[in-house]
């Protein structure tokens, strides 16, 4: 019953949304179709804007991918991980979630095909996906795109709710699994 129910509503949400959005233009009277296009240009001004912040941050996680310094990184943490019972497998995840969402998805990607869906590693790897930031995706495109260039104190409440969120995952998984 309740699946079902949630089967309706994930399937009607959007044009709901957008029918009611539509609606409410028209009995505003909003130029619905020219505030729509001016949405448009300034979206196409800010992903223009966004480009270099989007091309450093991937040049750099390419470098630190190709120049193993995440292998090696893991390698060192790997006997305190060990004592905390993360698989090493994971080390890859905790490394790379920071830096790419796309990179962290594609690690776990690789171990839940190798390992399986029922082996701890695989739901460690995606409870800490999801208990996590792309803090340097995020630093890249959203003060990039407003033009803020002093990162402050944002990189390392980031970084620090990154850490959190992976001793939270680690605990919780710990805890049912």
């Amino acid at each position: 019953m309740f699946q079902t129910l949630m089967n309706i509503i994930s399937l009607w949400a959007l044009p709901v949304i957008i029918i009611l959005i539509l609606t409410m233009g028209l009995i505003k009277k909003v130029p619905i179709y020219e505030v729509f296009t001016d949405g448009a240009k300034d979206g196409f001004k800010v992903a223009v804007n966004i480009i270099p912040y989007l091309v450093a941050i991937i040049v750099s996680i390419s470098m630190f991918r190709a120049s193993g310094i995440i292998e090696m990184a893991g390698n060192l943490l790997q006997p305190v991980l060990a004592y905390l019972n993360v698989p090493a497998d994971t080390i890859p995840v905790i490394l790379v979630r920071s830096l790419s969402g796309s990179a962290a998805l594609g690690i776990f990607s690789d171990i839940a095909n190798t390992l399986g869906p029922d082996n701890y590693a695989t739901k460690l790897s995606a409870v800490m996906v999801g208990s996590s930031e792309t803090t340097f995706y995020v630093l890249a495109v959203y003060f990039g795109a407003v033009g803020i260039s002093k990162l402050r104190y944002a990189l390392l409440v980031g970084l620090l709710a990154d850490f959190i969120g992976i001793a939270a995952a680690v605990a919780v998984c710990n805890f049912i699994f």
